[in-house]
């Protein structure tokens, strides 16, 4: 069908260094480890390729001390993308991690909600605490882009393309969205920060960054509406996805997941919920 889809996770960064307080609110363990995964987002058919979010650069690994295994372009490439032959990217919001390296798609559009523009450049970022998770760097680049023609703007739910939706979510940065995209089996929901493990939605837990308590509790219950079943929907940042779902590409630099085919038997167990 020409409006269902393939869905890969494309990891190209890691940081190992964290403990669960960087991911939980009111949690009973904020000590134990807890690594996280930094990934782009390939959906792809026969008619059309479209990239959600395009990570972040060297200099901005370099700025935050964050390396980065390659880059998100060099990644595509490996993968067998161009990412000048990418007409089409879906930016989930502009926090450093999702909106970086966007000079490596000189042929795209830029999808993005109207409400994460005006967060980005408003008054809120004269708050130093409001301000971290961005690089104004790439918050200029893309105002670069809305005065060359280049971006999309979406004011709360829309459709991208047949079978590919974005829903606004709000919670972590006032314009995240997610995507919900129609596959074989059934609707697939890229979470994006809406929850970045599986255990902030499946536990209603609070990630510490968050803009707006309410829209991201309001966000966790909003995602297994779009999506047609827990183990379709993918946190944005979390390890356990690189288990659940089959490799399909690897390297020392590069790992590529499958996430609109059935994930490991032992789903409900991994996530917790057995």
């Amino acid at each position: 069908m020409h409006d269902t889809y393939q869905v890969f996770a494309l990891k190209y960064a890691e940081r190992n260094t964290r403990t669960r307080a960087d991911s939980f609110l009111f949690d009973d363990d904020h000590a134990s480890p807890h690594d996280m995964d930094y990934s782009i987002w390939v959906i792809r058919n026969d008619d059309r390729v479209i990239v959600v979010d395009t990570g972040y650069d060297e200099v901005e690994a370099r700025r935050r001390g964050r390396p980065i295994l390659q880059s998100p372009a060099k990644c595509l490439a490996d993968f067998g993308i161009d990412p000048a032959s990418v007409d089409t990217v879906i930016i989930t919001h502009l926090h450093y991690d999702h909106a970086g390296s966007l000079g490596d798609f000189p042929n795209a559009r830029f999808h993005l909600q109207a409400a994460e523009m005006a967060f980005a450049t408003g008054p809120c970022m004269c708050h130093g605490v409001l301000q971290a998770p961005f690089s104004v760097e790439h918050v200029v680049g893309m105002v670069r882009h809305v005065y060359s023609g280049r971006v999309v703007f979406h004011e709360g739910n829309s459709e991208v393309a047949p079978g590919i939706e974005v829903h606004a979510v709000g919670g972590h940065s006032r314009g995240l969205q997610c995507v919900r995209v129609k596959t074989a089996r059934g609707w697939l929901v890229l979470a994006s920060d809406a929850s970045h493990y599986y255990e902030n939605f499946l536990r209603k837990k609070l990630f510490p960054i968050v803009e707006n308590s309410q829209a991201m509790l309001d966000g966790f219950e909003l995602l297994p509406q779009l999506a047609g079943g827990p183990s379709l929907i993918i946190p944005g940042h979390d390890p356990l996805v690189r288990k659940l779902f089959p490799l399909v590409a690897s390297s020392n630099k590069l790992t590529v997941n499958r996430l609109d085919v059935e994930p490991a038997a032992d789903f409900l167990q991994q996530t917790g919920q057995a």
